[in-house]
């Protein structure tokens, strides 16, 4: 194990609607605290894999948007999990 330990304050995004792209997923959860990172995947045609993760810079805003009962976004309810990094 490394003797520097790298905060990470990662979410999984599932449910994603197929017309979101990685600005419009860090602008939504920009509303809980600085979003570092939001990216979708997307597969080798382009085409969204309706999922993608979101990293943010503080604890407070990923304990935040991880505990928030529903997210919603472009009408479709998203399903929001701590992701597991080892």
């Amino acid at each position: 194990m490394s003797s520097i330990a790298r905060n990470s304050y990662k979410l999984f995004v599932g449910n994603l609607p197929w017309t979101t792209g990685s600005k419009e997923l860090k602008i939504y959860f920009s509303r809980y605290g600085h979003v570092s990172n939001a990216e979708v995947v997307f597969d080798k045609l382009g085409l969204s894999k309706y999922y993608g993760f979101v990293t943010f810079s503080q604890r407070d805003a990923y304990n935040s948007a991880s505990n928030q009962n529903t997210h919603f976004l472009e009408g479709r309810v998203l399903n929001v999990q701590r992701a597991n990094e080892n």
